[in-house]
C-alpha cells in the first residue's frame, strides 16, 4: 500500500494493471488515502508484475465494518522478527511509509495486523 488521493495514484508501477485481482481501491483511512484492490484470498495480493513494492507478503483481511476484503502489507510478529525490526511499527516506517504505523484492519474474527496511515 500507499498514500493516494484517488485510484489514479495506485500501482503505477504495475506492467498491466488488467492482472491486478481485483478492484483497485483509494480507501479513506485516517491520517490518508491507501491503495490496495479487493480480494478474496492471500494470493491475490502482489499477484500482478511490480504490485508489490516491497517484496513482503500481503495478507487480504476485511477492513473495519465495511464488509469488503482489501490486500494490506502484514506487520505480524512472525514477518517483524524474521527481519529483525525493532518494533512492528518501525517495520511498517522502514517498508511501507515513515507515516505508516502497524494496526489492527478491525475486520472482526479474521482482523490482521497491517500496516497503514
Amino acid at each position: 500500500g500507499q498514500y493516494c488521493s484517488s485510484v489514479n495514484n495506485c500501482y503505477l508501477n504495475v506492467v498491466d494493471k488488467a492482472q491486478i485481482r481485483g478492484a483497485v481501491t483509494c480507501l479513506s483511512v485516517p491520517g490518508g488515502g491507501y491503495c490496495t484492490h479487493t480480494c478474496t484470498t492471500d494470493a491475490d495480493c502482489c499477484f500482478a508484475q511490480n504490485e508489490c513494492r516491497s517484496g513482503f507478503s500481503q495478507v487480504c483481511s476485511p477492513f473495519t465494518s465495511t464488509g469488503q476484503n482489501y490486500c494490506f502489507l502484514s506487520c505480524d510478529a512472525a514477518t517483524v522478527a524474521a527481519i529483525g525490526a525493532p518494533s512492528d511499527s518501525a517495520f511498517c516506517q522502514q517498508y511501507a511509509s515513515p507515516a505508516f504505523t502497524c494496526r489492527s484492519t478491525g475486520g472482526g474474527a479474521a482482523n490482521e495486523k497491517v500496516c497503514a496511515p
